[in-house]
């Protein structure tokens, strides 16, 4: 893992990201130290990705790929800004000995907007990834792909309007008002008992949050979940990522998940990048 040394905003390429408030540099380090440190008490395995001066965005690491069965479907980025940090993703794997990888045709975001239950893909669309990336994943992963359509210009990925709570058994919690009510239908059909989240909860970005089906580290402003989520025998865990927030990214943004079969078994390691 690598801090955020790099991280600034000079740009703006979604609602939260505003040019003229200054990053402390510092203090985005701190705390993204905390949740590395978090998640190896919690006994994860946390792995490295070389951060470049030239991408201020690397941190958001969730964006440079999806990884099921250990297969990698790399990522496509929307904006030239952030263009060069699949090269960076895929050299990652490839070094690390990765060998079932395919470059997208289509424009996807990684797990910025495909979002990983036992029984589907998630897929975001409107803003970023292009609807056309969800049956390349579907191709790709043989796994059924569900397009869900994004309308809220601040939920412009759908890690920023649902969370996977536990991938075994097809719990999430999400945010009504970032979907289309086609979309809201959907996932009322498919997740009956979701944990629904309130305005100012998803407002915090309360939602860009990861499970490991026991701990939910979240934004620590989204206080209205933790009790909804001890409810359902989830453990919250409070985090300041406030710094990394002026970028429109929180715990989930920072963090890939590497899906790999080893086994019988799923093993799960989590990638931060900076």
């Amino acid at each position: 893992m690598c801090p955020p040394a790099h991280f600034r905003v000079t740009y703006s390429i979604n609602p939260w990201m505003d040019p003229s408030k200054p990053v402390d540099l510092p203090l985005a380090l701190a705390q993204w130290e905390v949740l590395r440190d978090r998640y190896r008490a919690l006994g994860h395995t946390v792995s490295l990705l070389e951060p470049r001066p030239d991408l201020p965005d690397m941190v958001f690491a969730a964006n440079g790929a999806t990884v099921i069965d250990g297969r990698v479907l790399g990522a496509r980025f929307a904006h030239p800004e952030r263009t060069r940090e699949a090269e960076a993703h895929l050299a990652w794997f490839r070094a690390r000995g990765f060998t079932d990888i395919h470059e997208p045709a289509h424009i996807n975001e990684g797990e910025g907007d495909f979002a990983v239950t036992a029984s589907y893909i998630l897929a975001g669309r409107g803003f970023r990834s292009s609807p056309l990336s969800h049956d390349e994943a579907q191709e790709f992963f043989g796994r059924p792909v569900i397009g869900l359509d994004l309308v809220d210009p601040r939920y412009y990925h759908l890690d920023t309007a649902l969370c996977v709570l536990d991938d075994a058994a097809d719990e999430v919690m999400y945010y009504p008002g970032a979907f289309s009510p086609g979309s809201r239908a959907v996932l009322a059909r498919l997740f009956p008992d979701a944990i629904i989240a309130e305005d100012a909860d998803a407002a915090a970005l309360g939602l860009n949050a990861v499970s490991d089906g026991r701990h939910v580290l979240l934004p620590q402003a989204a206080a209205g979940l933790f009790a909804p989520l001890r409810d359902r025998g989830y453990e919250p865990i409070a985090m300041d990522l406030g710094e990394l927030l002026k970028g429109g990214g929180s715990v989930k943004c920072c963090t890939q998940e590497l899906r790999q079969e080893q086994e019988l078994d799923v093993r799960r390691e989590l990638l931060l990048s900076a």
